[in-house]
């Protein structure tokens, strides 16, 4: 991403909000309106424009931006400027408009960060929300889908608000004659392969010809699906709590639930599980065969991940090595609490500070990270005799999902073992600077 900028504020103190800026009608008014509201309050406005590279005319759209903030400078000097040029294509299968959405946000998202703003304003409108509602209806999305758009949402470090949401189109369109505000015309916007082009162009006008009112009411009911979604998520929340846990999803726990129930409990226990959205394919596919006895595993293509059901649990987990061996032993330095890395493993290890039960910082200075090779003893509690390791895991009802992830040793001394913890013999004392370890699976298999 190479950017280009006006020089920034040096009262590093002064509050900064940041406007997304295309240069079409509605973002260039936000911006305008912005610098009018800003003004009086002292605080700084950053109009940040992303240049996608997608279109011939996308050179002149960054000229213009940029002129026009030079010269609404003369009037509001607080007023700073920055742009990003998008490197890069779509993926092979992802569409144009998926990964210029993502990696418009991530430009907007170290701009903002870059200049101190702590807010980032977006130009959606009421039938931006209209829009989105209808298209996410006939994409056949759920309550979480035709949500549409939040009004503001606190992600990535940062607020991003649609402060017109609630706007009608015309009353933008009318600020804009009013103030006579320069813009430009996006030339994809009459494009027929985007679909929100093939609504705006050839069904909204039928639409309102047949019900003026629609601007209005889809919005609304986009409205009405966020209270719904939030009301769900809420309740959704409290059957995980009761079916979920640290080992996996409980599946006696979970198949108690009515069926309507366990769809919503299984989607938003795997989201959280695998940090991404879930596929509406894996969901019934789960439906149909994780509700059942004995052993069984699910691939999770290009995570380097499975699904395991062991023992009346559901787990995600390391995928075992396709040629059946085991990384080679790594040196692991510890100097502080975070996440770490470990070369050749899929996981990282979570190093948490703790006032008891953990081993002593210092101690794990320098870990050793090792499969297991068979023999190895591990001692459960102080008054508990060291045994084999394999016994141990049986004994407890812990499952090869649970056992993947390295051994952690101090020389010959076993320090951690995935699925049990610190070994006995190795918590500190009390008053001691310590830590606790957790293995979490799902990074690279290189370590990176």
């Amino acid at each position: 991403m190479a950017a280009s900028a006006t020089p920034r504020s040096a009262d590093a103190h002064q509050p900064c909000v940041a406007v997304a800026c295309s240069g079409g009608r509605d973002s260039t008014a936000l911006l305008h309106a912005t610098l009018r509201a800003a003004a009086p309050l002292g605080v700084r406005v950053v109009a940040l424009h992303v240049h996608h590279g997608l279109s011939t005319h996308a050179d002149a759209w960054l000229a213009h931006v940029e002129a026009q903030c030079r010269r609404w400078r003369r009037r509001f000097p607080a007023l700073g400027f920055e742009a990003a040029r998008l490197r890069g294509r779509p993926s092979a299968g992802e569409s144009v408009e998926a990964w210029a959405r993502r990696e418009r946000y991530s430009a907007l998202r170290s701009m903002a960060l870059a200049h101190g703003a702590a807010l980032v304003l977006l130009a959606h409108h009421r039938r931006d929300q209209a829009e989105t509602f209808m298209l996410q209806a006939l994409r056949g999305a759920g309550v979480a889908g035709q949500s549409a758009m939040p009004r503001s949402a606190a992600r990535d470090g940062l607020v991003w608000a649609r402060p017109w949401l609630g706007m009608p189109a015309d009353a933008i369109a009318s600020y804009v004659r009013r103030h006579r505000i320069a813009h430009i015309e996006d030339d994809s916007n009459a494009d027929p392969r985007y679909a929100r082009n093939r609504l705006r162009a050839e069904v909204w006008p039928a639409l309102l010809a047949a019900f003026p009112d629609a601007e209005r009411t889809l919005a609304n009911a986009a409205v009405r699906a966020q209270q719904a979604r939030a009301a769900l998520d809420e309740w959704t929340a409290l059957d995980l709590a009761r079916v979920g846990g640290p080992r996996g999803l409980a599946l006696d726990a979970w198949r108690a639930l009515s069926a309507a129930r366990r769809v919503h409990v299984l989607r938003a226990w795997l989201a959280a599980e695998l940090d991404a959205p879930v596929s509406a394919a894996l969901v019934e596919r789960l439906l149909d065969e994780a509700d059942g006895a004995g052993a069984a595993r699910w691939p999770l293509p290009g995570t380097g991940r499975e699904l395991r059901r062991y023992r009346g649990l559901l787990s995600v987990v390391d995928a075992a090595p396709a040629d059946g061996g085991s990384p080679l032993p790594s040196t692991l330095r510890i100097a502080r609490a975070g996440t770490y890395r470990v070369a050749g493993w899929t996981g990282r290890l979570r190093v948490e500070r703790v006032a008891e039960g953990g081993v002593a910082l210092d101690r794990v200075a320098a870990l050793e990270a090792r499969a297991r090779s068979g023999g190895e003893r591990f001692q459960l509690g102080p008054r508990r005799p060291p045994r084999a390791l394999k016994k141990q895991y049986q004994a407890l009802g812990i499952g090869v999902a649970e056992r993947g992830g390295p051994l952690l040793y101090v020389g010959d001394a076993l320090v951690y073992a995935p699925g049990l913890g610190i070994d006995a013999r190795e918590r500190a004392a009390p008053g001691v600077a310590q830590v606790a370890l957790r293995w979490m699976p799902g990074a690279s298999r290189d370590g990176s």
